[in-house]
């Protein structure tokens, strides 16, 4: 995304239609939203997504320097990345000038755990600071603070050894749970043109589809048989991730439930159809300042009723927690349609005033 003035310009990411799955936009995309912005203020970069696959941040920001504008990334996935050669490219190591890193996932900082990195002189330390102020606690916890020192500390001393063993793990991992009949883990092959740049191997995206069931199916399965909880689940996939704090009795657990989901999934319900929206059905048009449409006159109706009508909420599947419907953007048949199937499949949409879909939160119509 590229901030134009205080108007939000898209830059649609790269998508799989093979796998239904979307990459981070490549550095061409970048050059093509700026020409066509020339007044844009930065750009804003979310890179490892939810299933583990890495832009070309270091090719994303020598275009955006071309254009004298900042490169700040959403590294939310990525506090682990800086402490081991094996892993993706760190944000601060492609000439990104801010990135945002949540500690609290891939490290081993508490929840809330969050920080900023910044150089270069495209992004003010001052006016930075300043703005952070305005949404920070005045009630800072140094529970926060003292496990991101302990973190930081520990990474640095022993980080390199012990990502190194997780990726020995990984490795270990991968190669059992491809030995599975009908469950893929994706990897490698998503490196290419028009795909990701990197994937993070610490993140098995495990595709179930060849199983018959859904990701929502496997992790409910999973959950209730086996107590096992894994990070994310969409359709066709399951998330799970490693850490320095895996090991192999970590792995096994792992890899002896996914075994037992193959003979699971043959009792389970035949799941329902999801509607899946064509590559451009979910480019939805921005016509409102997603600010305006939240704050303005609203109205809830029927999600049939919402086509063509302006989202005043936030419609975001989770997990992985990406909307599908932003305030501000003309909604669509295929938007609804992808969103109110995949409920019926299992989709969890806890944000929206109507987590069921049956109806839309609007932009009340200035004739009504």
């Amino acid at each position: 995304m590229i901030v134009n003035g205080t108007t939000p310009v898209w830059v649609h990411p790269r998508f799989d239609a093979e796998r239904h799955m979307a990459h981070p936009p490549e550095p061409d995309d970048v050059r093509r939203a700026l020409e066509q912005h020339p007044d844009a203020k930065g750009m804003l970069l979310i890179t490892p997504t939810d299933w583990g696959t890495c832009a070309d941040i270091r090719g994303v920001a020598a275009v955006c320097h071309e254009h004298d504008v900042p490169l700040i990334v959403d590294e939310a996935w990525g506090a682990h990345l800086p402490f081991h050669a094996g892993l993706p490219t760190w944000g601060m190591d492609a000439d990104a000038d801010l990135v945002v890193t949540s500690v609290h996932k891939m490290g081993a900082a508490i929840e809330q755990s969050s920080v900023f990195h910044l150089q270069g002189n495209r992004v003010d330390p001052t006016v930075l600071a300043q703005r952070e102020d305005l949404l920070a606690t005045t009630s800072a916890s140094s529970l926060v603070y003292a496990s991101l020192d302990g973190w930081r500390r520990h990474m640095v001393e022993q980080g390199e050894a012990l990502l190194g063993r997780t990726l020995d793990l990984a490795r270990r991992a991968r190669a059992e749970i491809a030995a599975i009949d009908g469950i893929e883990v994706y990897g490698d092959e998503l490196v290419r043109e028009g795909h990701a740049h990197e994937v993070d191997p610490f993140v098995l995206t495990l595709d179930v589809r060849a199983l018959g069931i859904t990701g929502y199916q496997a992790s409910e399965i999973l959950r209730d048989h086996h107590h096992v909880d894994l990070g994310a689940a969409d359709t066709w996939r399951v998330g799970a991730r490693l850490t320095h704090a895996d090991d192999d009795e970590s792995v096994d657990l792992l890899v002896r439930t996914l075994r037992s989901l193959v003979d699971d999934a043959r009792r389970a319900e035949t799941p329902p159809r999801v509607d899946f929206p064509s590559t451009e059905g979910l480019e939805l048009e921005t016509v409102m300042l997603p600010r305006e449409a939240f704050f303005a006159e609203v109205e809830q109706v029927s999600a049939q009723q919402a086509v063509g009508r302006v989202a005043a909420e936030m419609v975001t599947p989770y997990p992985p927690g990406v909307p599908v419907i932003a305030p501000g953007e003309r909604i669509t048949q295929d938007a609804v349609d992808y969103l109110r199937s995949g409920v019926a499949a299992g989709m969890l949409i806890p944000e929206a005033a109507d987590p069921q879909v049956d109806t839309l939160r609007v932009v009340r119509d200035s004739g009504a």
